[in-house]
């Protein structure tokens, strides 16, 4: 036993978890929310009260949470997945026949005039299932047709109900969750390749309907793959967006016009500034160096997260550390990919950078799992 080891044994149960918490992690995520805090007092000309102090607030209260959540044994969080899980299907629901509509959408419960989003929810608790189904599950089971079925519909059912909203965006990432986490537990490849050939056969299928009494998707969806595929056929209208973002890009240069000298943001050309592209603000304000910067804090996020699951033996903490860090990511390269017009606009936040309450808290309580699991791993 080291000198370090042997003092820390000694310690309190509870400073004990503090002192095991993954700080870098910590610092990495308050480091980008700061940024956001600056990019949205930018964004209201100066003032806190308008998004940047109610971010904070948010932010604020998720810490603690994450904390909370960090502190409980994991164990306690596996036994809760099934529950968790449930819980997030049923708000699904609520949101279906009671949720309260914007933009288009019926995507939220309103609670003493508090939004909540369970959608975002649902990623989360999708990956609790996930992984504790798989901890249960022997690993010689994992790709027999039987035991690759029951994943597939637990990630089939919050996916169909959050398309349903509309949200094509999220349902699209809980997808993406699902299969990432069952090729992560050993699911055969083979399995893989088949679910390819059926998201081609649904593309093909989609764009074929479009017209027609069958009609899958929404016709402000298939705007959405027109102006993706040429922004400047509607410049005024549903192209609008990403031509002024990839302006506000471009305008930033190397290193920027300067904090809180923004005109595209400032003078109101850019829709949706402080939330879905608010990445664009930043590139206007600070450049390539900038964006490059918070880049490299986003990457940083995602390579602690999978030190901290490559340090970790227990089978559940691996998968939920992984399918969390997967979810990050999904979140960040989407976001990106839409603003600079590489992927249709789908209406996904930036991780701690966006304006959004539920987003925030609910990423917040994700990296308390992920401390929780590594606190309270196996040494």
């Amino acid at each position: 036993m080291s000198f370090l080891e042997y003092r820390v044994k000694f310690v309190p149960t509870g400073l004990r978890k503090v002192l095991h918490l993954n700080w870098p992690l910590i610092v990495l995520v308050t480091a980008v929310s700061a940024v956001g805090w600056l990019a949205l007092y930018s964004i209201a000309g100066g003032r806190m009260d308008v998004w940047a102090g109610r971010q904070m607030q948010v932010f604020a209260l998720g810490a603690v949470l994450m904390l909370f959540v960090a502190f409980v044994p994991i164990w306690f969080w596996r036994n809760m997945s099934l529950l968790a899980y449930i819980v997030s299907i049923l708000l699904l629901l609520v949101v279906e026949f009671f949720g309260s509509m914007g933009m288009g959408a019926q995507r939220w419960i309103e609670v003493g005039g508090i939004r909540l989003q369970p959608s975002e929810m649902a990623k989360v608790t999708l990956v609790m299932m996930l992984a504790a189904y798989y901890d249960w599950l022997d690993v010689k089971k994992t790709s027999r047709l039987l035991w690759v079925l029951i994943p597939v519909v637990l990630t089939v059912i919050p996916t169909v109900l959050v398309l349903m909203q509309p949200n094509l965006g999220t349902a699209l990432i809980l997808l993406m969750i699902g299969g990432t986490v069952m090729l992560l537990a050993g699911v055969s490849w083979w399995y893989f390749g088949v679910v390819i050939s059926g998201i081609v056969s649904t593309v093909w299928a989609i764009m074929a309907s479009r017209g027609t009494d069958w009609q899958l998707i929404h016709d402000y969806q298939f705007r959405r793959i027109d102006t993706f595929l040429d922004p400047t056929s509607d410049p005024l209208g549903a192209g609008y967006n990403i031509i002024q973002a990839q302006i506000a890009l471009g305008s930033g240069g190397w290193g920027g016009k300067g904090f809180m000298q923004g005109t595209q943001s400032r003078l109101n050309f850019l829709p949706e500034k402080h939330t879905d592209f608010i990445f664009t603000t930043l590139g206007e304000e600070f450049g390539f160096v900038g964006v490059f910067s918070l880049l490299v804090l986003y990457a940083l996020i995602l390579v602690f997260c999978y030190v901290s699951a490559m340090q970790n033996k227990d089978r559940f903490s691996v998968l939920l550390i992984l399918g969390i860090a997967a979810n990050f990511f999904f979140y960040l390269a989407i976001n990106l990919a839409m603003v600079m017009g590489l992927a249709p606009v789908v209406g996904i936040p930036l991780p701690f950078l966006s304006y959004g309450g539920s987003a925030m808290l609910v990423l917040l309580v994700a990296f308390g799992l992920i401390q929780s699991a590594h606190v309270h791993r196996p040494r």
